[in-house]
This record gives structure tokens, C-alpha cells and sequence, in this order.
């Protein structure tokens, strides 16, 4: 989808580009897949704040997406794209012969009227969910699962596309976007295509604002703190950080990884991630 840029009648507006929306043919949700989203602004059960700079922020109202695509063997016609709150890519209503109606994220290309299934048997195109089994080698996908009937967790964010690379036993070798090469069950579910709104990398927010609106609130720097709230703060002055640079709770800020221990499935890893 196209970003158009806007008349520079403020300084907030020179540097701003936004969407045109082009793409999306309704601006009202399905009312039957759409429940009440409460902002938590970054505090955990106890009401302690637990995740720094978030609050605030437009309402919104929660989409609720079909993952699994576990509707094998009926088939289904794209009644709508929308726009989705919730994510930075589209989504679209599928209207199965059935009667029932589903979210699925919107592939790049697809259009109003498309037909589109799920299942072993289903064809090779865009839209379309299958067994990694059943896909030819070399397609891209997006919605993959990595546990079965668990729904799809890779490949879910705007312009994202996963390379089906190979198969041997009962794995399949896929290549992400950022570079890792990951073994997966050829019975896992993924669906066919690239998803759209790849645009959505090129959008500049112009102004602090629209932070805001998104529910980011302002990160200050430490070396602007006391010493008694951030390690880099204190002295007199412009100070340097006086060390390495951490966060806030003493651990190294750069080059440190973070990935929580050796995990089982870290032998499916074939590769790691170069981004």
C-alpha cells in the first residue's frame, strides 16, 4: 500500500508520512470477532509497573484472528480487508459457505472476492493454509506454526515471507527473515504468500505525538538521571557514563544476549539469526 506524504503546514507534518488506505474496502469491524481490549499500561497482576515507557495511547478493540486455520476442506470467500489496531499489517474477513466468518491476516496481493481454503488438499495459492508437507519446496509462507494445532507464530508481522528450504524425515528446514534457519514438523500449518501491507517499514511519525497515540511514552537517558536512578547517572555537568553502558538494573546494554538460557528447542536452530 502506497505512504503518501502530507503538506509541511507544521513542523510536526514536514517530516510525517501516513498510509492512504487504498487497500482497505470497510472501516467497520465484524462486530461477531471483535471483544474490549484494556489497556494495561506495562503493570503486571499486582499493579506494579513491570514495563517501562508504555501507557496511555488511543482505545482499542481487540480482532480476533484465526491462527490454526483449522477449517479444513470448506471453502471460504474474502469479504473484506480492514485495517487492525493490533498489528502493523491488514487483516481480512473470510465469509465461509458454512456461514461463519473469520479473521485471517491479509497476504500481499490478495483481493476482495478471492477464494481461498485450508487443509492438505488445498491448492498452491495465495491465501491458502496447508501442511508444510504439502507445499513445494521453495515457497514462501507466512503463519507458520511450531507446534501443532497451536496456531501460527512465525511470520505474522507486515511484509514478512518464510522460505520453505527443505525436507528430510519428518522435518521441514525453513529460513526466517532475519536469517535463522529453523527445523519444524512437516505437519505444522502454514499459509501461502507474502504478507502485505509491506509499506509499513517506510511510515515516519513526524512528530512525538503519534507516539503517544500508539501508547509509547518518552524514554529519558540515564546519563539525565541521578546516580540514584540510573548507573550512567550523576555527576557534574555533562558527565560521561563512567563504564560500560547498562541499563538501568546494572546488566550490559550492547552486544549482550539476551536469549534466557539453553531452551529444548534450540536443536531445531540449524542456524542462528544474522540480523
Amino acid at each position: 500500500m502506497p505512504v503518501r506524504k502530507v503538506n509541511p503546514t507544521s513542523a510536526g507534518r514536514r517530516n510525517m508520512s501516513l498510509f492512504d488506505f487504498s487497500d482497505l474496502t470497510t472501516d467497520k469491524p465484524e462486530k461477531s470477532l471483535v471483544c474490549f481490549k484494556r489497556s494495561k499500561g506495562g503493570r503486571n497482576n499486582q499493579g506494579r509497573l513491570t514495563v517501562r515507557h508504555k501507557g496511555g495511547g488511543h482505545k482499542q478493540k481487540y480482532r480476533i484472528i484465526d491462527f490454526r486455520r483449522d477449517k479444513h476442506g470448506i471453502p471460504g470467500v474474502i469479504a473484506t480487508i480492514e485495517y487492525d489496531p493490533n498489528r502493523n499489517t491488514r487483516i481480512c474477513l473470510v465469509q465461509y459457505v458454512d456461514g461463519e466468518k473469520r479473521y485471517i491476516l491479509a497476504p500481499h496481493g490478495i483481493k476482495v472476492g478471492a477464494n481461498v481454503m485450508s487443509g492438505p488438499n488445498s491448492e498452491i495459492q495465495i491465501g491458502n493454509a496447508l501442511p508444510l508437507r504439502n507445499i513445494p519446496l521453495g515457497t514462501m509462507v507466512h503463519n507458520v506454526e511450531l507446534t501443532l494445532g497451536r496456531g501460527g507464530q512465525l511470520g505474522r508481522s507486515a511484509g514478512v515471507q518464510i522460505q520453505l528450504l527443505a525436507k528430510e524425515g519428518n522435518m521441514a528446514t525453513l529460513r526466517l527473515p532475519s536469517g535463522e534457519m529453523r527445523l519444524v514438523n512437516m505437519n505444522c500449518m502454514a499459509t501461502i504468500g507474502q504478507l502485505g501491507n509491506t509499506d509499513a517499514k517506510n511510515v515516519r511519525l513526524g512528530k512525538a505525538g503519534r507516539k503517544r497515540w500508539m501508547g509509547i511514552k518518552p524514554a529519558n537517558r540515564g546519563v539525565a538521571m541521578n546516580a540514584v536512578d540510573h548507573p550512567h547517572g550523576g555527576g557534574e555537568g555533562k558527565s560521561p557514563i563512567g563504564g560500560k553502558p547498562q541499563t538501568p538494573w546494572g546488566k550490559p546494554a550492547m552486544g549482550y544476549k539476551t536469549r534466557r538460557g539453553t531452551r529444548p528447542s534450540d536443536k531445531f536452530i540449524v542456524k542462528r539469526r544474522t540480523k
